[in-house]
This record gives structure tokens, C-alpha cells and sequence, in this order.
């Protein structure tokens, strides 16, 4: 059986890209001519492409059994917000229109986020909950909305498509956007983050990468068409996060709360930057209105169905920070 994975250069496609090839599939990698294909496996086969590109996509996805949709632009902030519609809502158009054209694929699992089900401000929520699109806290959570109303479309339509919403991703690798558990822990490791964000009135599901990853091989196995399943994990503040941290590396907690109106303005101030020198910041007015909120989620149905037994904070991040020890990019 051929597997298709769009976003295999990517944090969390290179990771499944691995897994797949460990459990013995034959595994097809889309990326784009630029990308850094270095922490991709041999025996991989590499096709070049883009998904907004319908003529390489529909190529790449020929002879698959499986497609792993997983590409997506991941960032709170972008100089030009019309590129998170162009990749992430016409992206999966592409997908889903070159899945029925090609005629060969019998499931195609979407990789959606919890984003798209939008906050939950005070409650538990699981996969009913429907984002109330009064607000968006991010170009990248209007854009996962929407998406996630075309994929919702295309499963009452007879695509065989499933529905998968991870949390906070995190986890030992790349240090990127879609890692931002890990960029914030190098900042407070380094002394350019002094204290915690906030007061800890956020709440978020964080999920690990290997957990997800495992969740997507469960959903291309047991997962029904049509269904949405959270891969999220246990629910918790930054705050708490940080002194997880500090009480696994045995060094001190924080002392300050920055307010985050103080971020904010921070953040305008690294807007301004970014849009002099093209560097994308790590805190942008975005980052701090999701920060505003709460997303507490429950990954029982994935539980129940899937077999998805996602690990605690403590036992991710002890591993999370070893590894950023081993490497260099944390002292403690």
C-alpha cells in the first residue's frame, strides 16, 4: 500500500513520515523544491511539489491508497495573511479534488487543529463543539475554520476523509512555529523571556508529537469516515508549563508575571521589526489574543475509538528537555 503525506518536510510530517516506514508502508513525501529535507528518512520517495499547485499535487497522489494531509502554514502572524487561505483553505481544496480525481484513494486523513473548533472559554469541550465565528483570534484560526467547513463538506459528500484536531503540538525536533512549547522554553532558558506570560488564566490541550503521530496511523486503521477526533491532551496554562519545567530541571521558577498588555505592545514592536527586516517574531498582537482565552479540550472519543493514549505534560516535558539539554539549545 502506497501512502501519500503532504507536509513531509514539515514538524509533525517528518515524524510521521518515520513512523509509516517503521511499520513497514510504502511511504510518497510531497515537498516543495525549497525545503529542508535533511531530517527525512532513507527509503523515503521524494516527489517535488506544492498544494497549491493542483498539477504536481494530482501527480504525487497517483497510485496512493492512503493520504496523509498534513501541510499546512502554521504561524500567528504573517506579513501578508491572504497566503494562510491560498495554502491552508485552497490547499485541501486541491487535495480533495485531485483525491476524487485520482480514484485510488481509499482514505484521506485531514490534519486539522483544535484552532478550528475555537475557544472554550470556561468548559470542557470535545468534537461537537462548532466554532461561533464571532471573532478570530488569527488569520491562521480563520483560515483553519474555514477549512475545516470544506472538509465537513466533503465527508457528506462521500469523501472517505477524516478529521483529526491536535492540540499545543510539542516535543523533541525542529524548533519551529509549529513547536512553540519548545521556542518558549529555549526564551525563558536563555534569560529573554524573565517570567511567565500572563497570570495563568490561559488554558490550553497540549498533545505530544509521538502521541499525534500515532493517533493519525490509529485514524488511517480504525478511524471512520467522516468522524472528527481530538488529539489533544492534558488541559494547562503556560504557567504551568514553566514550572513543570522548572521543578523537572531543578532550577527556579519565575518570579514575575508579565501582563499581557506588556506583550502586546512587545509584540507591535516585533511586527514593526519583522516587517523591516522579514524575520518572523516569535510574539506578535495574535499570539497574545489566543493567550486571552481558553481551549481545554477532551480526547475521549479518540480514547475510546482510537486506542489514543496520550502522555502527561510531566513525562513529555522531561523528555522535551532533556533532549534540548543534549542538544545545546538549554543549559540547566
Amino acid at each position: 500500500m502506497k501512502i501519500l503525506v503532504t507536509g513531509a518536510s514539515g514538524y509533525l510530517g517528518g515524524r510521521l513520515c518515520h513512523a509509516l516506514l517503521r511499520q513497514g508502508y510504502s511511504v510518497r513525501a510531497l515537498v516543495r523544491s525549497t525545503s529542508d529535507i535533511s531530517g527525512l528518512p532513507p527509503h523515503l520517495e521524494i516527489v517535488c511539489g506544492d498544494i497549491t499547485d493542483y498539477a504536481s499535487l494530482l501527480a504525487a497522489c497517483s497510485s496512493c491508497s492512503v493520504v496523509f494531509h498534513v501541510a499546512a502554514l502554521v504561524e500567528p502572524w504573517l506579513p501578508d495573511p491572504s497566503r494562510f487561505f491560498s495554502v491552508n483553505v485552497g490547499g485541501l481544496k486541491n487535495v480533495l479534488k485531485a483525491v476524487k480525481e485520482g480514484h485510488t484513494v481509499e482514505k484521506l486523513i485531514y490534519t486539522s487543529s483544535f484552532f478550528a473548533l475555537g475557544p472554550t472559554d470556561g468548559g470542557l469541550a470535545d468534537e461537537n463543539q462548532v466554532h461561533h465565528e464571532k471573532y478570530f483570534c488569527t488569520e491562521y484560526e480563520r483560515s483553519k475554520v474555514a477549512a475545516d467547513k470544506i472538509a465537513m463538506q466533503a465527508a457528506s459528500d462521500g469523501v472517505p476523509i477524516v478529521l483529526l484536531y491536535p492540540g499545543v503540538i510539542y516535543g523533541s525536533g525542529k524548533v519551529t512555529a509549529g513547536n512553540v512549547v519548545a521556542r518558549m522554553i529555549v526564551e525563558r532558558f536563555s534569560g529573554r523571556l524573565p517570567g511567565y506570560i500572563g497570570y495563568g488564566n490561559d488554558k490550553f490541550s497540549f498533545s505530544h508529537v509521538e502521541d499525534v503521530v500515532e493517533g493519525h496511523i490509529a485514524a488511517m486503521k480504525k478511524g471512520e469516515a467522516g468522524n472528527r477526533y481530538l488529539l489533544t491532551g492534558e488541559n494547562a496554562s503556560f504557567k504551568y508549563v514553566f514550572d513543570m519545567a522548572a521543578v523537572i530541571t531543578d532550577t527556579a521558577k519565575p518570579i514575575l508575571s508579565i501582563p499581557l498588555w506588556v506583550i502586546e505592545a512587545y509584540g507591535w514592536l516585533s511586527v514593526l521589526y519583522s516587517r523591516i527586516t522579514g524575520k518572523l517574531p516569535l510574539i506578535s498582537p495574535p499570539t497574545v489574543h489566543v493567550l486571552r482565552h481558553q481551549w481545554e479540550y477532551s480526547c475521549e472519543k479518540a480514547k475510546r475509538e482510537l486506542d489514543y493514549r496520550p502522555r502527561n505534560l510531566r513525562e513529555g516535558l522531561a523528555g522535551v528537555l532533556l533532549w534540548m539539554k543534549d542538544s545545546g539549545l538549554i543549559r540547566y
